[in-house]
């Protein structure tokens, strides 16, 4: 095995305390430090193109990705080439209130929070000496640390290297994902340049308990898929004082919510494991300031993980959801209003709505055959003036988008409009469906073998990363009709929101996720425990590295 302890936690620290909050000046920061330690190195001294400091594309931000590759010299004819990834901006660190000037300072944090009322467990951890408090510990600067380690080992002993290491560091992946995006072009480019033949890439995002007691240290194979299914909800206005003259918008929301919010009904199980179900992220109207009206629209969008559904799969699902939602929306509206009725004495009038229920796409074509160039033309103006208002984000930019083509439609009764407001992070299989994918998972099991003995706890290797990752955007398992649908179906894509699935599809590099094991990530008690993350992992890493590259020819 590998000495690393040491070195990585130097890494570690070094990378913990730059403050690189997303979509802050931080991100800038810490790839400027980054890319500084890496030009220390000899081996880049002596090979400065080998390292690089890339702009983000189309970014607002000035934010860069860091890439450096050591060409080995054990078999110098060598194309194969193996990418260790791993991103460097971090969520942000309200949620250590008074402890906020030493969230980023893991020395000075963990006394503090040693003189406060701990969890039991926290406190175990804190007293124990192995474990490191801190944002960014865990989520997932020891991670890059461990590449960085492995980074500088090859690039001190190249002849021991059969093949070639590429080592990227990107930003923004708590956001939008532009720097792994981004960093796509630059690793095509090199591909060209160098001749690489990527035949794996190592994550090192984080791993956790996957419920309480849960002992394993997890390293997965592929990753859950991210969708963001919203539902743009049209009701019946009406002054309040004449409630039942209208259908309330937030009544068919809140019965969506209630049909969608944590059913096990919409969970995706594939290769043995389930999905976490869908969660309600949003739930809102579109009523700008108070009035006694009742609101026009309802917005609410929801996190969906899946495994082997498609994104089509997803919009037949929930189409149902909503189906069913909005009748029961009906039901209840009706049996209130007839109750009503007999309390006031009044007639009761008939019910004129009926559950109605389309896509964006669906609606698009509607527009598109009622009106036209005329309407085509005035929505595409309509996101461009949209695009200059900063405040919005991409999701409240696809409900404006909606809203606008709204008013363009014939029939204007209450409706449920289901569309996709964010990026789609897609779900990644590794199941040795080719050549390449059978060697990465041979060598993965190859290197669990070999290290288990030198560890306590189980190392248990799973299929799906259980979280957001950049993975995503490094293999593919969707078609082409599946990606379609979930271009088709946001009303920011082309504008606000473009990914070019293509650079996906060239690359489409066999991926694994051997990271940090911890607690508490996004959290206040975030925490890295230190055997497993600066030891066993940069070891993993390195073998199954090793084991791929030799295995290959």
């Amino acid at each position: 095995m590998l000495d690393c302890r040491d070195e990585v936690l130097f890494y570690t620290k070094q990378l913990v305390q730059i403050e690189s909050i997303v979509n802050t000046l931080g991100e800038k920061e810490i790839a400027h430090v980054l890319y500084s330690m890496i030009s220390s190195f000899p081996y880049y001294k002596q090979n400065p193109l080998h390292l690089i400091k890339s702009p983000t594309i189309d970014d607002k931000l000035d934010r860069y990705n860091v890439l450096a590759f050591v060409k080995g010299t054990k078999k110098s004819t060598s194309r194969d080439t193996v990418i260790l990834i791993g991103h460097i901006d971090t969520v942000g660190i309200d949620d250590f209130t008074q402890l906020s000037d030493l969230a980023c300072n893991p020395d000075e944090l963990l006394l503090a929070l040693k003189s406060e009322a701990l969890p039991d467990a926290v406190r175990a951890h804190a007293d124990s000496g192995e474990w490191m408090f801190g944002r960014g510990t865990l989520d997932m600067k020891s991670g890059v640390a461990s590449n960085l380690f492995l980074l500088r080992y090859y690039s001190d002993h190249p002849e021991e290297l059969e093949g070639n290491l590429v080592f990227l560091a990107e930003c923004d992946k708590e956001d939008s994902s532009n720097g792994i995006l981004s960093a796509l072009k630059d690793l095509k480019l090199w591909r060209e340049q160098h001749g690489f033949d990527y035949i794996a890439a190592i994550n090192s995002d984080f791993a956790a308990p996957r419920h309480e007691g849960d002992e394993n240290r997890y390293i997965y194979k592929g990753t859950v898929g991210k969708l963001l299914p919203s539902f743009f909800i049209t009701g019946a206005e009406t002054h309040v004082g004449s409630c039942f003259e209208g259908f309330d918008p937030n009544l068919v929301a809140a019965e969506l919510t209630r049909q969608i919010d944590y059913n096990p009904d919409l969970c995706n199980e594939a290769l043995g494991e389930v999905t976490l179900p869908p969660v309600s992220l949003k739930q809102t109207d579109m009523k700008p300031l108070y009035t006694v009206q009742t609101a026009l629209a309802a917005y609410v969008y929801y996190n969906f993980f899946i495994h082997s559904w498609t994104p089509s799969d997803v919009l037949e699902k929930l189409r149902g959801q909503a189906e069913l939602a909005f009748q029961n929306a009906i039901n209840l509206y009706t049996d209130r209003y007839r109750r009503f009725c007999i309390l006031s004495g009044e007639a009761a009038r008939n019910i004129p709505w009926q559950s109605r229920v389309m896509t964006f796409a669906e609606m698009e074509r509607v527009l598109l055959a009622a009106n036209g160039d005329e309407y085509k033309d005035s929505i595409e103006s309509f996101k461009e003036q949209l695009l200059h208002d900063e405040s919005l984000d991409v999701r409240m930019f696809c409900a404006k988008v909606v809203e606008e083509a709204w008013k363009w439609m014939p029939d204007k009764s209450p409706a449920i409009i289901l569309f996709y407001s964010s990026l789609y992070s897609p779900r990644v299989e590794i199941e040795g469906k080719n050549a390449k994918e059978k060697k990465l998972i041979s060598a993965l099991d190859q290197a669990v073998a070999d290290i288990q003995p030198s560890y306590s706890k189980p190392i248990k290797v799973r299929d799906f990363f259980p979280y957001i990752s950049d993975m995503s955007f490094i293999a593919i398992s969707d078609d082409e009709e599946s990606l379609e649908a979930a271009a088709k179906n946001n009303p920011a894509w082309g504008s606000k929101l473009f990914v070019d699935y293509q650079d996906k599809r060239d690359l489409n590099v066999p991926v694994v996720n051997i990271g940090p094991y911890g607690l508490d990530a996004h959290k206040r008690y975030e925490r890295m425990e230190m055997r497993y993350s600066l030891e066993m992992v940069p070891n993993l890493a390195n073998l199954v590295l090793k084991y791929v590259l030799e295995k290959q020819g």
